[in-house]
């Protein structure tokens, strides 16, 4: 049972300074003093731990073409804003992405036991104009990639779409007021308006691990998931395995899902861990075809909109989801923005969501020990941090793998890590252990796209590159457009709210676009480009709004959110939450979209 808001107030059982302690002594076995700079991108030497093993690249003659609208990514974001662009009237849209068919994340991740962790009834965007409904309540990954297929039939979206293709830089031509748009295809192609939607969680990411090029055996990242060497499918039947010791690097949100399907069927598995991952109870069910027969339209946006309402701290009369997330919305704050109780003082509030954590941490705790039957090995599994310290993970199979025989959990803490590879091995401190195969759950370069990283060059008015003009922080207007880029629109986590479900906060994002596009071509402006005041005054928004989350990941246990314990910088988020944000959104476009369209020529 979850300690609640008041109960938590009164708790006297719970030992606060020892359980600080604990975790302070916890994150000091695991900080390294290289930091992030631990991993090595998927590029280079290394790159082909991201080439796609799903489709093949097809051929074809680069294009010199124009359109009046390029959406870069195919992901949810990306087809949300394209099927609000045809409803909008658009038919010169082209999308492109780097993979081979629509989907991003569930496009590349399809490793056995890929679910989502968001109740697919929220997650799974234009359910309803697709005319679906789920099979689970958590939908495992092969449906969603396929639902994202059918929105880009629904929508035409495949209509003059590109795929494997990266765009390499971004020039605007103000004479033509138009974008030249060049790919490693060698197109150089021109595009009226430019939408960016290139993801988060699609480039994987390395361990650095000294001799890691020496080894002999199989290797590959999840996200690339060899099915010709494992054979099988998401489901399981990895009889390729049935002869192999298989190392799983990595126990977060992906290894705590695949870890149990090859567990089942190598014929042993070492599970190297730094970081135990906290694993509450995922419950999932097949949809109940009564209730989904039940369902009236709008039903998907009365669900969508009370998920977010719920984990983002606003008031509602019912929470219509009622799993591990809304019941853990007070804790969220520390990391994901939203509504904070403001009866109390901010003292009284820290105070009290420090106990709420503690007893939800104890009771995560407590499930480990109820579940796994070697005390040491239960210990090594146990997360000590606070909740939002690491992404919350639900699952009801992950425990249960290690009391498996065939398994082995190597716990790396105290060595910060895997020591080094060999021929045939991988080694922990002076243990070497031989293994056939290397599968690395290492995550991915979370919140790097393009745009960000440089790797995707943006040349707007007068020859200023965008990543200048960011120098000292995003420079934008609510998130999607900057002063001296005109009609390039950006779908993102930068200078707008985040949320644990972020394809809903993607989809409020793609209908604003789109309905920003669609003024300008009913009034027929030449821009679409906000001011450097509405700029400056957007950026001091941000600031005066954002939580502060600097001492809170601080003293966390390292991971990606307070990028490997080197702490975080300001925060690019609104700090009032998603709902807000969205409600300023609707606002802004009722009074003043006028704005930022420009029509002198």
């Amino acid at each position: 049972m979850t300690t609640s808001f008041q109960d938590a107030a009164t708790t006297e059982e719970l030992d606060v300074d020892a359980l600080r302690a604990r975790y302070a002594a916890e994150r000091d076995r695991r900080i390294r003093p290289d930091g992030a700079t631990q991993y090595r991108r998927a590029a280079g030497s290394f790159g082909y731990y991201a080439t796609d093993p799903y489709t093949p690249r097809a051929e074809r003659d680069p294009l010199t073409d124009s359109v009046e609208v390029l959406v870069i990514g195919g992901g949810f974001g990306g087809l949300v804003t394209g099927a609000r662009l045809r409803e909008a009237g658009v038919e010169n849209l082209r999308m492109m992405d780097e993979a081979g068919d629509f989907g991003g994340t569930w496009y590349w991740n399809r490793y056995p036991g890929i679910h989502c962790d968001i109740q697919s009834y929220v997650y799974m965007p234009l359910l309803e104009e697709v005319g679906s409904v789920p099979e689970w309540r958590y939908a495992p990954g092969e449906e969603i990639r396929q639902h994202a297929v059918a929105i880009a039939r629904k929508f035409d979206l495949y209509r003059d779409a590109v795929f494997h293709t990266r765009v390499t830089t971004l020039v605007w031509d103000e004479a033509a007021a138009q974008w030249v748009v060049q790919t490693d295809r060698g197109d150089r192609m021109r595009a009226r308006f430019v939408i960016t939607s290139s993801g988060t969680l699609t480039e994987p990411k390395l361990p650095g691990i000294p001799g890691i090029e020496t080894f002999r055996g199989h290797t590959f990242h999840t996200s690339r998931w060899d099915y010709g060497y494992t054979e099988g499918d998401q489901f399981g039947g990895l009889t390729g395995l049935a002869d192999k010791r298989v190392a799983v690097v990595g126990t977060g949100a992906t290894g705590v899902q695949v870890i149990p399907f090859v567990a089942r069927d190598a014929e042993h598995l070492f599970v190297f861990q730094r970081t135990p991952s906290s694993v509450d109870v995922r419950d999932n069910q097949p949809t109940d075809p009564a209730w989904a027969a039940s369902l009236r339209p709008g039903w998907q946006q009365e669900r969508m909109d009370n998920f977010l309402s719920v984990v983002s701290g606003e008031p509602v009369e019912e929470d219509l989801t009622g799993d591990g997330w809304t019941s853990t919305a007070q804790l969220q704050r520390k990391v994901i923005s939203g509504a904070v109780d403001l009866s109390v003082s901010d003292e009284e509030r820290e105070r009290i969501d420090e106990l709420v954590d503690l007893a939800k941490m104890n009771e995560i705790r407590a499930r480990v020990d109820q579940v796994v039957t070697d005390p040491a090995t239960a210990e090594l599994l146990k997360p000590w941090y606070r909740y939002m310290c690491k992404r919350p993970t639900f699952s009801d199979v992950y425990l249960p793998t290690f009391n498996r025989p065939n398994v082995t959990l190597v716990d790396t803490a105290d060595l910060g890590g895997i020591t080094r590879m060999t021929e045939t091995s991988v080694v922990v401190g002076d243990v070497e252990h031989e293994v056939d195969c290397v599968i690395f759950a290492t995550g991915f370069e979370v919140g790097v796209s393009g745009v960000m990283s440089g790797t995707m060059p943006v040349r707007g008015r007068g020859g200023r590159m965008l990543l200048d003009a960011w120098s000292r922080g995003p420079r934008t207007l609510h998130g999607f457009y900057s002063n001296g880029f005109p009609n390039l629109f950006h779908l993102g986590a930068v200078q707008n709210a985040n949320s644990v479900n972020f394809v809903h906060v993607l989809q409020e994002q793609a209908e604003h676009i789109a309905a920003v596009i669609a003024e300008s071509r009913a009034v027929g402006a030449r821009y679409v480009e906000p001011s450097e005041r509405a700029e400056s005054d957007w950026a001091r928004t941000i600031q005066d709004t954002a939580h502060d989350h600097s001492t809170f990941q601080a003293e966390c246990t390292p991971g990606y959110y307070n990028r490997e314990g080197a702490g975080v910088g300001g925060s690019f988020s609104y700090g009032p939450g998603p709902v807000a944000f969205h409600r300023l959104l609707r606002e802004w476009r009722a009074h003043e979209l006028n704005d930022v369209l420009v029509t002198a020529q």
